[in-house]
């Protein structure tokens, strides 16, 4: 026991041990690669089975030392190149390596094996221990050869290979999860071991590739796998923040076709494809409800511009004119300034009240508004318009400047489509080449007809065309003022004093698609 008291015994195990596990890294992973083809109850016990098969090969060739070293007697020779056994095992090995990594390689790219479990045949478990034990044969002659070069005493030997195979055995069922959860690492790890493969190729024919050159190249590969594995983390910290209704409705969309493609091939081949199954009108009307949750009540409201109102200090005459020019069956009623509301009533009741003489103040105050502040999501404000029992709900601001107005209809517009009144035209008017659109029309509608995406931002604060166009200009644009954005070309056609009216929108077509 004289030699335990040795200090470089001691160097020299835990040295060894270190050499021992990092040997059997890849040994570990190819294992945990083929144990992925057997059903998951079969998995531990294959894993096992094939470590502690390596443990005893590596024992009983470390036994053998004097046999080790006769495998480098040169047997025959081929031309300029002499073999002996170990040229032969390595040549073998490296052989198999390259075959099984290529055929796995081909499998996970070809996506043979990512339709579940349910789905794939399993490997049989002999078949795999099989594999695994001539893979454990070429990867412990490695092992062995590198313990008796390094330590004399065969008991140190022995305890190093225990310890490094003891460790692979504790870390292999975290090791196996990762890997197997990870596709990416997969494929880097049969990669590594197709290097790993030429490498013995190389070795079994004479040519020795220094250890540092592998592992330098494996480790940079490890490094940037793991920054590919943080920003993966990263993006999927980020995805979880999005409401789970938000992450569901993209989700649901992009099965449907309701994203975009920025590739033009690409874009019309998911185009035709969705035809198939749903129709133009089917689609808009998904999307509208998937996306509801996200609008705002500004993208939905009829605006304060253009909200039809009763001034109750107009005369009757007036008010009846108006009530019969307007195709409009609510109106609010108010004192002098629409930010004074009394109530909303029904056209053909204000009238029977015109007939009869009554006080219109004091009718209206009988039907008092329902105002909500503009910040309302537009699923809160469904329970708002069932309450509501069918009228209008007054939009108001913090400071209590009426904003507009939204009825039933609105939300039905929202979910389906424009239904533009008598005295109404639509906000978007297709004409082949491009779209003749109104500077109030809302964004969400906008992207659906121009099948495009860019326009909507949930951070900013304007809603309409007009307000996109004034974001990006910093100023009221002349007529004639061209913007390409999102791949869009926006031409102001007609300007008022504080608006923009009327804007042609066309799509930029890219050189490359007229070429096509």
């Amino acid at each position: 026991m004289e030699f335990l008291l040795d200090p470089s015994i001691w160097v020299g195990l835990l040295t060894l041990v270190m050499l021992e596990i990092v040997l059997g890294i890849d040994n570990l992973v190819f294992i945990a690669i083929l144990a992925d083809k057997l059903p998951p109850k079969q998995r531990d016990k294959a894993r096992i089975i094939g470590l502690s098969l390596a443990l005893i090969m590596r024992l009983g060739l470390l036994s053998l030392i004097s046999w080790m070293v006769r495998l480098t007697t040169p047997l025959f020779s081929i031309a300029n190149f002499s073999f002996s056994g170990r040229d032969l095992i390595l040549l073998l090995g490296g052989l198999f390596l390259l075959f099984k990594a290529t055929t796995e390689l081909h499998e996970r790219l070809e996506g043979h094996d990512e339709h579940g479990d349910s789905n794939r045949g399993y490997a049989s478990f002999w078949a795999v221990v099989a594999q695994i034990v001539v893979l454990d044969a070429v990867f412990s002659l490695d092992a062995v050869i590198t313990a008796v070069g390094m330590v004399d005493q065969l008991a140190v030997m022995m305890t190093a290979v225990v310890i490094a195979m003891g460790v692979m055995l504790l870390a292999s069922k975290s090791l196996t999860r990762f890997v197997n959860a990870h596709p990416t690492v997969v494929v880097l790890c049969l990669s590594f071991l197709l290097m790993i493969g030429l490498s013995l190729v190389a070795e079994g024919f004479g040519f020795h590739i220094p250890k540092g050159y592998l592992y330098a190249a494996i480790g940079f590969s490890v490094l940037i796998e793991l920054f590919n594995q943080i920003a993966r983390r990263n993006f999927l910290k980020n995805e979880s923040r999005r409401p789970l209704r938000a992450r569901t409705a993209q989700a649901i969309l992009g099965l449907m076709g309701g994203t975009r493609q920025t590739n033009e091939d690409e874009g019309s081949q998911q185009h035709e494809k969705n035809d198939e199954t749903f129709a133009e009108e089917e689609r808009y009307m998904i999307s509208g409800v998937l996306t509801l949750a996200s609008r705002t009540l500004r993208s939905i409201m009829t605006p304060r511009t253009e909200i039809s109102w009763v001034d109750s200090d107009r005369s009757p005459e007036e008010i009846r004119l108006q009530l019969l020019d307007t195709p409009h069956s609510l109106f609010p009623v108010c004192r002098a300034s629409l930010d004074d509301v009394v109530g909303v009533v029904r056209a053909k009741d204000l009238l029977v009240a015109l007939e009869r003489g009554e006080d219109i103040v004091a009718f209206a105050e009988q039907t008092p508004p329902i105002i909500v502040p503009e910040t309302m999501d537009v699923i809160n404000l469904l329970a708002v318009l069932r309450r509501a029992k069918g009228r209008l709900v007054v939009v108001s601001n913090e400071f209590g400047v009426i904003q507009g107005l939204v009825t039933p209809l609105d939300v039905l517009e929202a979910i389906a489509g424009e239904f533009p009144d008598e005295d109404e035209t639509p906000d978007i008017i297709p004409d082949g080449k491009g779209w003749l659109v109104k500077g109030g029309a809302d964004l969400h509608s906008l992207e659906q007809a121009l099948n495009c995406t860019g326009l909507v931002s949930p951070s900013s604060d304007y809603a309409s065309l007009a307000g996109y166009l004034l974001s990006h200009a910093g100023q009221m644009p002349e007529v004639g003022e061209v913007f390409e954005l999102h791949q869009l070309r926006f031409i102001v056609r007609e300007v008022s004093e504080y608006r923009i009216d009327l804007v042609y929108i066309e799509k930029i077509v890219t050189e490359e698609h007229d070429d096509e």
